[in-house]
């Protein structure tokens, strides 16, 4: 032990030759110990409502605004706040509309940049000057820094902050630097991004969303089941192809795979065309408008119905092929009577909504006819050979996992699967018992293993949990008994419909469930919180997102807009910033041309769920104990250098 320790500050000698430079860096991170701890905002369940997510990703949840308010107070009308506020989130959008009404355009100039210098001071003013520069735009960074850490004190300086801000007027750089400065405020408002599960499947756009996060300066993501499901897809797994294609089919978002993607899915059209040409596929009615023309809208129709057929069937495979996923009791299609029209389930008997199967052989009802498995064979080929779809998938791995414990913290999408008495539920796979961690870490290296094992049998194995991760009823990122798909298609009778939650989701009010989860990943129970979503807050229902006497955060308040009307909001979103914990709940985003022309930013309804008695300070999160552990291998090294036992290198 003793020779790995000299052999470490041997190589952190080379990075710190001389006792004056170890030095210098351990006054630099004792200072940034000092410093108030950066926000945190943390966004789940986006899926697929690109527009909104953006706007939030712009105001961080109402945190420019907070910051437009703590600089100018009372010396400006609301009116102009708010129109500061949209400038920021949009400026090259809301400078163009100024332009067509503004007389005077250099005299808005010269009053925007100094307000957007403030502001900019103001967001800076947290971090060290280092990380500020490194956000800094190339083409303004040495003007945006002199402008932001100059002090207008006495005529000189005055005359050269006014001489800098004139000469960025005069040579007509003032709509660039403008962009730039709201682009940095932006950077700057929010340290680091949490997204929280379910990027993907409702909305149109979680193809745009993926491409925003992988340019966001700071990110990680913990994996909701659609996340996984896609992943799945990505991997070539064909019970995650038949759901992708299935749901975006159901909600007319086919154009996802198409343009977003590029995965041509002609063949399946052809096919559903062909092989449903007479039938009105009544039960596959789209949910929500696709937008899509009458002739369109029914192919979508016919496509959603095809490859419903085909899950079914595909997913009977690997029922049947997988005994140790224990879902037997999801395998439908054979115990349905196309001659009378019914089904026998658990000992009743239902009347089918449905009974044109024209591809079912009900000698073998989950074999796929020859057309099917081409179709299904040109499509896995697809999914794995789109470099656009592999990279947000690589991206998906590098910066996401199922879990996340950060600043006292634990993130997950779903839940952590529990007995009714509260205790960790035992779940079986593969012959092994997993609970509570150790369950989530199986899972998530078995993800891992679907991309990168270099067998094929633990590769295939991988892809498949991907799959019982998405509907399975002890997977962590579902937590329900069954997943009634084929119920809500060609059941009438509703109560076949519902799908009984794990213990976990009546248990959140209970702290001795709750602590017991926080002591299983390691935490203390004081302090420490749970924060999590996958099942919406019935916000109109009087439910509230913060359970446990605010130990546990659910923050899924509805972003789909698939489910506003259910929740009556659009989503709650969470800021942790040096001051506490904040709750926002916002109304639905009207579009992205209202929020510039009538500057109508989300409404939202801020609650402090946690103020702290003193400000937190970057040596009070986990960054700084990183720092601290740094700065005492330093100390060590400078001991080093002192005793003679290295030496420095000059």
């Amino acid at each position: 032990m003793k020779e790995l320790e000299d052999r470490y500050l041997e190589r952190l000698s080379e990075l710190y030759p001389t006792i004056a430079k170890a030095s210098t860096e351990i006054i630099n991170l004792q200072a940034i110990l000092n410093l108030p701890k950066g926000t945190e905002h943390f966004l789940t369940d986006i899926h697929g409502e690109y527009e909104a997510f953006s706007h939030v990703l712009k105001n961080g949840s109402g945190s420019v605004r907070r910051k437009i308010e703590d600089v100018f107070g009372n010396t400006m009308s609301s009116r102009e706040k708010q129109t500061l506020a949209t400038l920021i989130y949009y400026p090259e959008e809301k400078m163009e509309r100024i332009r067509q009404k503004e007389e005077n355009m250099e005299e808005w100039y010269r009053i925007t940049l100094y307000r957007l210098i403030e502001v900019c001071k103001c967001a800076a003013s947290k971090y060290t000057r280092s990380k500020v520069r490194k956000a800094l735009p190339p083409d303004f960074a040495y003007v945006i820094e002199e402008l932001m850490t100059e002090k207008a004190e006495g005529i000189d300086k005055e005359s050269y902050y006014n001489a800098i801000v004139s000469t960025i007027i005069r040579i007509g750089r003032a709509d660039r630097f403008i962009v730039a400065l709201s682009e940095l405020i932006q950077r700057l408002i929010v340290d680091h991004l949490h997204i929280v599960g379910d990027i993907y499947d409702r909305g149109p756009g979680p193809h745009i969303i993926m491409d925003k996060l992988m340019a966001y300066h700071s990110v990680d993501i913990q994996w909701g089941n659609h996340d996984v499901l896609w992943m799945g897809a990505a991997a070539g797994q064909r019970g995650c192809i038949a759901n992708v294609i299935r749901i975006c089919a159901r909600y007319g978002n086919l154009d996802i795979l198409e343009d977003g993607y590029g995965i041509n899915l002609l063949p399946l059209a052809t096919f559903a065309m062909n092989t449903y040409e007479q039938d009105s596929c009544a039960c596959f009615q789209l949910k929500g408008e696709s937008g899509h023309g009458k002739e369109e809208k029914l192919l979508e129709i016919k496509m959603h119905k095809a490859m419903s057929v085909i899950q079914f069937k595909v997913e009977g495979q690997l029922i049947r092929e997988h005994p140790e996923f224990h879902l037997d009791s999801r395998n439908l299609l054979h115990l349905m009577n196309c001659e009378t029209g019914t089904i026998e389930i658990q000992g009743h008997t239902y009347e089918l909504l449905d009974t044109n199967f024209p591809t079912v052989d009900w000698k073998d009802p989950y074999a796929l006819t020859k057309e099917e498995e081409e179709i299904m064979e040109r499509l896995t080929g697809a999914f794995q050979n789109c470099e656009k779809l592999q990279r947000h998938m690589r991206f998906l791995l590098s910066k996401g996992g199922l879990y996340k414990i950060c600043n006292q913290n634990l993130l997950y999408h779903g839940c952590v699967p529990l007995a009714e008495d509260g205790s960790l539920k035992k779940v079986s796979l593969y012959g092994k018992e997993y609970q509570g961690k150790s369950l989530y870490e199986m899972l998530e290296s078995s993800v891992r293993k679907g991309f990168y094992a270099m067998e094929e049998e633990e590769r295939k194995k991988g892809r498949d949990l991907m799959w019982y991760i998405w509907l399975g009823e002890d997977s962590p990122l579902f937590g329900k008994d069954k997943m009634a798909t084929f119920e809500r298609y060609f059941l009438a009778d509703k109560a076949t419909h519902k799908e009984e939650k794990n213990p976990y989701y009546h248990l959140l009010e209970n702290e001795q469930a709750m602590n017991g989860i926080l002591r299983e990943f390691g935490l203390p129970e004081e302090g420490s919180h749970i924060i999590n979503g996958h099942v919406p807050v019935k916000s109109k229902s009087g439910e509230s997102p913060v359970k446990c006497g605010g130990k546990v955060l659910v923050i899924d308040g509805g972003f789909s807009k698939a489910y506003q009307k259910e929740t009556g909001i659009a989503g709650y979103t969470l800021i942790y910033n040096s001051y506490g914990l904040i709750l926002a709940a916002h109304e639905p985003f009207e579009s992205t041309e209202g929020a510039i022309e009538k500057e109508s930013d989300i409404h939202s309804d801020s609650t402090i769920v946690k103020r702290v008695v003193e400000r937190k300070l970057v040596g009070d999160t986990d960054v700084g104990r990183e720092l601290q552990e740094q700065i005492l291998d330093l100390e060590r090294l400078l001991a080093a250098y002192r005793s003679g036992k290295i030496a420095e290198r000059m």
